[in-house]
């Protein structure tokens, strides 16, 4: 009866240890997310995946309420990002072309990280790694771990007194690195210049041309097709029509997500249809991606997630009853 009484105290100490353990990382996963958008900070990472690598210089200020950056390739094709808010504009020099687009801001190193994380812990166990030093600054290591087939590990790196993440690293199957980005040089807080904030490739030259890609959101009752395969813990998060020429086609793209792992979907018309290739499952760098023909649409599926899951959520895609939306529209 003692020794029950004993194993019973020591499985309470073990899941109570086991419980504070997640919610400190947890927690740590939470100060990462706010700080890429709430901090000034300047400096230059590198992006890995296989044998290519990119370095990227970045700036950073936030003020008033007002999030302003800058990002230049150092190495490689010649590209600029500045991003005011969710106004963004990349300029290709070697295209002579200027994108300009107008949405939330997209999840791009340092800010990997939404701020809504509570039901990560379903579908990743998350626990603290080693503390290490990094850029010149001391770090602490989280880790994820996937409790399915669905999603990849993650390994993040956060600077110990701000939370901005320092370095990230996507795992793949095998524990292999699959992808990374890591800061070299890096300067957090205090005033950033204006001049390292905008763009310093001239553009005015009557060669240049620019596409702005307008975007309207949709919600899923609108589209002509239903998801079937519904990924655990994954979830719509936007839906837009986008047209990136005057007279180019429509293009659906959806985008789902657990709050780590994302998921974009896009869908045109096979005979206008940019991604050419036979159905299946392909690979993108370190992305997996997905081609299926649906009637006379083409679903092309890209995400940070193994194919298993990209497979599920296609293979779910079917075209909605015409007297479903009829009654749709009726509700409405």
């Amino acid at each position: 009866m003692i020794r029950r009484g004993f194993s019973c105290v020591a499985l309470l100490l073990v899941s109570v240890a086991g419980y504070c353990e997640t919610n400190d990382a947890l927690q740590w996963l939470q100060r990462v997310a706010g700080s890429a958008q709430k901090l000034n900070y300047a400096g230059v990472f590198v992006y890995q995946s296989g044998n290519q690598t990119e370095t990227s210089r970045i700036a950073h200020s936030f003020e008033g309420g007002k999030e302003l950056e800058h990002l230049e390739t150092l190495d490689g094709s010649p590209r600029e990002i500045i991003r005011e808010n969710g106004d963004i504009r990349c300029v290709l020099p070697e295209s002579r072309l200027v994108v300009i687009e107008h949405r939330s801001p997209g999840r791009s190193f340092p800010g990997l990280l939404p701020e809504g994380l509570g039901g990560l812990t379903d579908y990743y166990a998350i626990r603290k790694g080693m503390a290490s030093r990094m850029a010149g600054f001391e770090a602490q290591m989280i880790l994820l771990e996937p409790k399915d087939e669905f999603r990849y590990g993650r390994q993040f790196w956060a600077e110990s007194g701000s939370g901005l993440l320092l370095k990230a690293a996507l795992m793949g199957e095998k524990g292999e690195v699959k992808e990374s980005f890591s800061f070299s040089e890096l300067k957090i807080g205090g005033s950033i210049d204006k001049e390292s904030l905008r763009g310093h490739i001239k553009t005015t030259s009557p060669d240049w041309r620019v596409h702005d890609i307008r975007a309207k959101e949709t919600s899923p009752e609108d589209f002509p097709w239903v998801f079937r395969g519904v990924l655990p813990g994954f979830r719509l998060v936007s839906g837009m029509k986008r047209q990136s020429r005057g007279d180019g086609p429509e293009v659906t793209h959806m985008i789902y997500s657990d709050g780590i792992a994302t998921i974009s979907v896009f869908m045109e018309p096979v005979a206008t249809a940019k991604a050419k290739g036979d159905p299946g499952l392909f690979v993108v760098g370190p992305m997996n991606g997905y081609r299926r023909i649906l009637g006379d649409i083409q679903i092309v599926l890209v995400g940070d997630v193994p194919p298993a899951a990209l497979k599920r959520l296609g293979d779910g895609v079917e075209a909605r009853a015409v007297d479903a939306r009829v009654s749709e529209s009726k509700r409405k």
